[in-house]
């Protein structure tokens, strides 16, 4: 089920969300939290905001190098109602200053953190996550097998810690068009809660498999590599965005990007990561108003994008 809001609040978000920007940012407090999108996790029927956070390369930074605009990230994304975060103990010491700044800031109890697992054998297994919990400053709400490794081994442990208490959901995840056929083998015997993968309006494989049999299977869905690591920015540079991208309420290319994903009912929250403040208010943006949702509007998005290569 997808809960939006109405042209309106729409308005005001982006009315609020573009003073933040320009005036330093205090005024992203002000936007109701309610503006923000939501979809179902199938599992629970929680409502989850449809933009969330990714920390990779970008939250990998020295305290004393970049946690100024690192802490002003997160703030904004928490005021405009975001709740995902998702990070993994490969990524540098981004899980470090993830857990500072969520707890500088009080936003802890209020977002849904997921983080991964990425070794070989169950004590490393439990060592590694454990490692992650004393990091973000708490139990975490899921924890995924990262690129499959130790697939089974590692899943057996998120169950026994999900029985316990300890996560609120486990998943999967990778990063590759190549691993598609394994996810959708995994998806297919394993009870899961989420599976993450990637997924964009030059890389649409997903669409082929995955994402049809997580809506059958009842898996929440999130995405990564939703910009292509950037390249997506690379062929659009210098280039206006089309007029007609405002018949789904994109007013930049980042939002004509991360709305052609959202434009699958299947995906549930796309996880774009930034360092900067007014990227993400521009990111969030794209968790409001309308969506690419028929197959002639996505083709035409799809074909823009593909003639510039």
């Amino acid at each position: 089920m997808d809960h939006s809001c109405s042209d309106k609040r729409r308005r005001r978000l982006l009315k609020s969300a573009a003073a933040a920007a320009v005036m330093g940012l205090p005024g992203c407090s002000l936007v109701d939290k309610g503006d923000i999108r939501r979809r179902e996790i199938p599992s629970t029927s929680e409502l989850l905001p449809v933009v969330g956070l990714g920390t990779s390369d970008v939250f990998e930074t020295a305290p004393e190098a970049g946690l100024t605009g690192l802490r002003e990230v997160v703030k904004i994304f928490g005021n405009l109602g975001g709740e995902l975060i998702d990070t993994a103990p490969s990524y540098g010491n981004a899980e470090e200053n993830l857990g500072h700044l969520i707890g500088r800031l009080g936003l802890r109890d209020r977002l849904l953190i997921a983080s991964k697992v990425d070794r070989n054998g169950e004590r490393a297994g439990r060592q590694r996550m454990a490692l992650s919990e004393d990091r973000l400053g708490g139990s975490l709400d899921l924890m995924q097998v990262h690129n499959l490794i130790d697939l089974q081994t590692q899943l057996a442990t998120l169950r026994d810690w999900k029985a316990e208490g300890r996560i609120r959901y486990i998943g999967v995840t990778h990063y590759r068009v190549e691993a598609h056929e394994a996810l959708a083998r995994v998806m297919q015997e394993e009870p899961l809660d989420f599976v993450q993968f990637n997924y964009s309006i030059i890389t649409p494989a997903a669409e082929q498999r995955l994402l049809p049999m997580a809506a059958d299977k009842g898996i929440a869905v999130i995405i990564n590599r939703a910009f292509e690591d950037g390249r997506l920015f690379a062929r659009t540079r210098g280039r206006q965005l089309p007029e007609w991208a405002g018949e789904f309420d994109a007013e930049s290319w980042a939002q004509f990007f991360l709305k052609y994903v959202l434009g699958h009912p299947a995906v549930t929250c796309v996880i774009p990561g930034t360092g900067d403040p007014h990227h993400m208010v521009d990111n969030m943006s794209a968790g409001v108003g309308k969506l690419p949702v028929t197959p002639d509007l996505r083709q035409r998005m799809r074909k823009l994008v593909a003639d510039m290569s």
